[in-house]
């Protein structure tokens, strides 16, 4: 070991010396000791240097012998609060919790801010059972923890969206500090980031568990909450939260946000009202604002607040599309030159520049300038679609393996199996094929509820594919294969135990109208073997452009390219097709233009299908003034018009490369091509 003197000649000072002992504590801890035991031969009482050989004595499992020097230390350094920090860590090593407890208060007394003296205080305290003493002092570790230099470094990654490096520094920091609430609810934010909302949830259900005074942790779980289908859990922790903050701004937001997820528009209504009575200018408020006034049917009133938000924020883009979007609106000349103007300046962001394409698109598309209108709908798609990372061949993996897997003898064997209550009425299909429209016209049947969009049969997806785990090629459907019908029926129980807090009425029968949920026909026939299936289907070349100049709010990622639309399209027709070969007669299909023809008789057959007996106020479906949570909200509040089915057709010249993508299936429509056996 070299001696202090030839240490100092190398550093060239006590201080380096110093720091090059605390430097070997991480990973040599019996090198820092002898360290820092030279440096005490030199300077003897030094008492940086009796710190760093307690420290390296405590590291080295010898609580006793750190206890021999702090203690004596603390005595001679009554003001110094890292003394007394690591006095108090080595008394609670030593099993002297009272102790270790008095300690730490005289250390925090001398010098609140250092957040490690409160996490540990928080520990013993919890462990004591003083739930809320641990409280407490985690909050007021939450509070100095951005001092701590590694969750700086981990909170500035994050912001930079260098998600891998944040989280590595988070793991490290939590395997030496695993109960540093500030760091979990860090934790979790990566881990909802990346779409892991479930690991989101248990971080954050331990950071509460340690710490329930943890509002902006408990925030950070109704949003995530929230965001995995869980609005009734969300909507309590909301509650909790405005207990103790009723007019925090924040909180009554998201409390609107999580309504309007169960439908409850008005009280959401209520709530933003207030909100912009506080501030009024908010324009992500406002915007918000106008999104539940035009689901409620309020499109008057909808306007007007897009455009307060506008008046606040003229480049906001989002709202510019929002207000194309009610699809019923006209922007004037001076509209259309503001939005020219907001696209023309060099400092607009992505984001608002592609949602300004879109409405410009369908601002020129109303005046009939279809060519400049094209060119701006496939800028706004380009920008999009960089932005993504769907892989059309992933998706056709999908509808391969599925046409595999579920055969005529898959289903036979797994007969009688699932839930066999009747109540749901499944619309699928691709987004802007008329499934709005039949859920206009069904809901206003006196036994039957239209609720949304429902995400529940995701959610259940994701628990397959969880339980399936990483190994298998298609864990969810291998998960699925894998149950029997027990399972099979408390499937289909948890969809209704999820799904009822959208129903509102009496109505016996409701609608889920995700339209993706045609990848899921085989999972919905084993939990839900009576709910029924209604394949909703539109021309190619009018569906797909439909998607097309439609920017979606979320999803969808397979429509912002000619090509991948055609793919999904034809990918969608196949397994269509399948489960019609397969389960003869268990889906029925609307054909959109057959519904504009004969309106009357497809509503018939649609509502033999479902069972019920015909009414006539199906046939004024445009009277029904339940809230319409879609892009044809505004649509299907007015009768059905001839005019839609051929609107595609003014673009024409420009969808020749979608015309020859889509092949056999835009040939044969609306009869389906043959696909190659699996």
């Amino acid at each position: 070991m070299q001696s202090v003197t030839t240490a100092a000649a190398a550093t060239g000072t006590l201080e380096q010396a110093l720091q090059h002992a605390a430097r070997l504590l991480d990973g040599r801890p019996e090198l820092a000791a002898e360290q820092a035991a030279e440096i005490l031969k030199t300077v003897p009482g030094h008492p940086a240097a009796l710190r760093l050989l307690a420290s390296a004595r405590l590291a080295q499992g010898d609580a006793a012998g750190a206890l021999g020097i702090l203690e004596p230390l603390a005595r001679s350094q009554p003001d110094w609060a890292p003394a007394h920090f690591d006095l108090g860590a080595a008394l609670a090593r030593a099993r002297r919790v009272a102790e270790a407890i008095e300690a730490l208060r005289r250390a925090a007394a001398l010098k609140a801010d250092l957040p490690q003296v409160w996490r540990l205080l928080g520990d013993l305290l919890h462990a004591q059972g003083d739930a809320a003493g641990a409280d407490a002092a985690y909050a007021d570790h939450v509070r100095h923890a951005a001092r701590d230099p590694r969750l700086l470094a981990a909170a500035t990654a994050l912001v930079d969206n260098r998600i891998p490096e944040a989280e590595a520094l988070l793991r490290q920091h939590l395997k030496e500090a695993p109960t540093d609430v500030a760091a979990i609810r860090m934790f979790a934010e990566v881990a909802a980031r990346v779409g892991r909302n479930e690991d989101a949830l248990k971080l954050l259900e331990r950071c509460l568990e340690l710490a329930p005074g943890f509002h902006a942790a408990r925030e950070n779980y109704a949003l995530v909450l929230h965001r995995s289908n869980r609005p009734e859990r969300a909507l309590a922790e909301v509650e909790r939260l405005l207990a103790v903050a009723p007019e925090n701004p924040a909180y009554r937001n998201l409390k609107a946000v999580v309504l309007c997820r169960i439908g409850e528009y008005e009280q959401a209504i209520r709530i933003y009202a207030a909100l912009l009575q506080q501030h009024p200018d908010n324009p992500k408020v406002w915007m918000s604002y106008g999104h539940a006034l035009k689901t409620a049917g309020h499109t008057e009133r909808a306007v007007e607040a897009y455009r307060r938000s506008l008046a606040a924020e003229p480049s906001f883009g989002e709202v510019w599309w929002s207000l194309a979007n009610l699809k019923t609106f006209r922007f004037g000349a001076d509209d259309l030159a503001a939005m020219r103007a907001q696209l023309a300046r060099g400092d607009l962001g992505e984001d608002d520049r592609l949602h300004l394409e879109f409405a410009v698109g369908k601002a020129l598309e109303d005046v009939g300038e279809y060519e400049a209108s094209f060119r701006h709908y496939a800028q706004g798609n380009a920008i999009r679609r960089a932005q993504l990372h769907y892989s059309a061949e992933e998706t056709s993996a999908r509808v391969r393996h599925i046409r595999q897997r579920y055969t005529r003898e898959f289903f036979a064997a797994r007969a009688g199996a699932g839930c066999p209550a009747p109540d749901p009425i499944f619309i699928v299909g691709l987004p802007r094929a008329g499934s709005t429209l039949i859920e206009q016209i069904l809901s206003s049947h006196s036994q039957v509820e239209g609720t949304m969009e429902l995400p529940e049969v995701t959610s259940i997806t994701r628990m397959l594919r969880e339980q399936g785990g990483a190994e298998g090629e298609m864990p969810y459907h291998e998960a699925l294969a894998a149950l029997d019908g027990d399972a099979l029926r408390a499937l289909g129980e948890r969809y209704l135990e999820h799904t009822r807090i959208q129903r509102k009425t009496a109505a016996p029968f409701f609608i889920d109208k995700m339209p993706n949920n045609f990848m899921h026909i085989g999972l919905i026939h084993l939990m839900l073997p009576n709910a029924k299936i209604i394949d909703a289907r539109r021309h190619p070349l009018a569906c797909c452009f439909s998607n097309f100049k439609q920017h979606f709010a979320r999803g969808q990622s397979f429509s912002y390219s000619f090509e991948d639309l055609a793919h999904y399209y034809r990918d969608y027709v196949a397994l269509m097709a399948h489960f019609d070969a397969v389960l003869p007669g268990r889906v029925h299909r609307v054909v959109y233009e057959r519904m504009v023809e004969d309106t009357e008789g497809e509503v018939r057959r649609l509502l033999d299908y479902c069972g019920l007996p015909f009414e006539a106020s199906c046939l004024r479906f445009f009277e029904n003034a339940r809230p319409v949570r879609t892009a044809s909200s505004e649509q299907v509040r007015r009768p059905i018009y001839r005019e839609g089915v051929d609107h595609w057709r003014h673009y024409a010249p420009w969808l020749a490369p979608l015309e020859s993508a889509l092949g056999a299936v835009l040939q044969r429509y609306p009869e389906v091509p043959e696909f190659e056996a699996m």
